[in-house]
């Protein structure tokens, strides 16, 4: 509660720049009446699986990119990817957000039932 306060208070002030008797109330009875929002009860250790997933996907887009213009895909398809577990709606979006960010890969649509229907391009047929 305080942490909330404190941080709205401190946005307030750069906000308006001025550190005045007035402002300050204003400011406090603003922080005070702003509703607070409670966050969905996510695992730290999934932000954490997914931030590490981003770091990755940063440079594997750039080497896909550069694939794509020296060798163009010869095949596509659609596959389906298992949602993981427990997800939340911002873990989803940042799921669909590293898939569609690789060049090779789009997410088509999001699947009530828990998959993702993928679109990839590939140099080789899948066939073995």
């Amino acid at each position: 509660m305080i942490g909330h306060l404190i941080l709205r208070l401190i946005l307030w002030f750069l906000l308006t720049s001025d550190l005045s008797v007035a402002n300050i109330i204003i400011g406090v009875i603003i922080a005070f009446v702003l509703p607070r929002g409670y966050p969905s009860p996510e695992a730290l250790k999934d932000w954490f699986e997914v931030l590490a997933k981003i770091l990755f996907a940063i440079p594997q887009a750039y080497i896909e990119a550069v694939e794509i213009i020296i060798r163009p895909h010869e095949y596509e398809d659609v596959i389906l990817e298992k949602v993981p577990p427990r997800r939340s709606s911002r873990l989803i979006f940042l799921d669909i957000f590293l898939i569609t960010f690789t060049p090779k890969t789009i997410v088509m649509k999001y699947r009530q039932d828990g998959w993702y229907e993928v679109h990839r391009v590939r140099r080789r047929s899948a066939k073995l």
